[in-house]
């Protein structure tokens, strides 16, 4: 048996329990950077590794390893009786969990069967954030509970993934038009997805605007901000080098939405230190306050250039995404 899991924290304490087969822990961070409908491909991969060493620091040496180490096992999955995939409700394992149910709905299977245990809950957890969550013990108790993946669930997520990897604005939108309830998770996180999108308010996805809002409130430091995005937006599944990217983002010039005050230096993969967070604080700029009240448009001030899936988006765009809606609003 192979089980498939979305990160090393759970592949470590599913190998520590008494769950048999081999692991394999797929490490990618597909809400980050360009993708593709066919990942493999040598030039569209140098597209992403060249993104995500840019802005998370994640060197191209090492992604490309990792991911013909991984994409090798996967081929290999002939060889096992059976597939397990172990995700749970956010976007960051939805999409993990679209991109391959895309790719083996492209493979015959033959013998092997392929399960799926995809939980949004626990027993006794109030904020289920994920499976890394859970001890070894309660990882045991879900043992044995995957169902069955069929066509229609090879299906679905072949059409999440080539959704998402679209360029067209329009194929992302209508995703969530579309019934998705083979995989009962994919549809809140698809939303949420599109809400990361320039807003019709003032041109700032979710995750600017919750992080204004924060600091608005008194959350002024970059922990404690971290701490409650992770709260507020824990179906995103964000992650810290992530998390690190956006503000960092926005505290810079021109026309920078925040002020870091400090001795402070933000994190990326090569950095092995603890990033100095400890005696500093944010604010928001004049700048950012204009934002925040939706006096400015941010898309306007700042311009744009970045990857959300497959989707490009770059200078000042003519819509904007409204949330209330659902729908993409264009601008005068």
């Amino acid at each position: 048996m192979l089980h498939i899991v979305n990160g090393d924290f759970v592949g470590d304490k599913l190998r520590k329990g008494n769950i048999g087969g081999d692991i394999l822990v797929w490490r990618e961070v597909y809400p980050v950077g360009p993708v593709f409908v066919e990942m493999g491909e040598p030039i569209q991969r140098s597209t992403r590794v060249e993104y995500l060493e840019n802005t998370m620091g994640i060197p191209a040496d090492d992604y490309v390893t990792n991911c013909k180490s991984q994409e090798q096992i996967l081929q290999s999955f002939h060889t096992y009786d059976e597939v397990v995939l172990w995700f749970e409700h956010d976007l960051f394992d939805q999409l993990m969990l679209s991109f391959l149910l895309h790719w083996f709905s492209k493979r015959t299977l033959g013998h092997t069967k392929l399960n799926l245990l995809c939980i949004g809950d626990y027993p006794g957890i109030d904020l289920f954030r994920g499976l890394g969550q859970l001890t070894t013990k309660q990882l045991e108790t879900l043992s044995g509970t995957w169902q069955r993946i069929g066509q229609k669930e090879l299906e679905t997520g072949r059409r999440i993934w080539e959704a998402y990897a679209s360029p067209d604005i329009e194929r992302h939108v209508e995703l969530l038009h579309e019934d998705t309830s083979e995989l009962p998770y994919a549809h809140a996180a698809l939303e949420l997805h599109l809400s990361r999108l320039p807003s019709a308010m003032n041109g700032l996805g979710i995750v600017e605007q919750t992080i204004l809002e924060l600091i608005r409130h008194g959350v002024d430091t970059p922990r404690e901000l971290f701490k409650e995005i992770g709260n507020r937006l824990s179906v995103l599944g964000m992650g810290d080098l992530e998390f690190w990217y956006r503000l960092r983002r926005m505290s810079e010039q021109p026309n920078a939405l925040l002020e870091v005050r400090g001795s402070h230096t933000f994190p990326d993969y090569r950095k092995k230190t603890t990033p100095s967070f400890e005696n500093c604080d944010i604010s928001l700029t004049k700048v950012g306050m204009e934002v925040a009240a939706g006096v400015k448009d941010w898309v306007k001030v700042k311009g744009m250039n970045e990857w959300y899936g497959g989707l490009r988006l770059q200078g000042d765009l003519t819509w904007r995404w409204d949330s209330e809606r659902k729908q993409l609003v264009r601008m005068e």
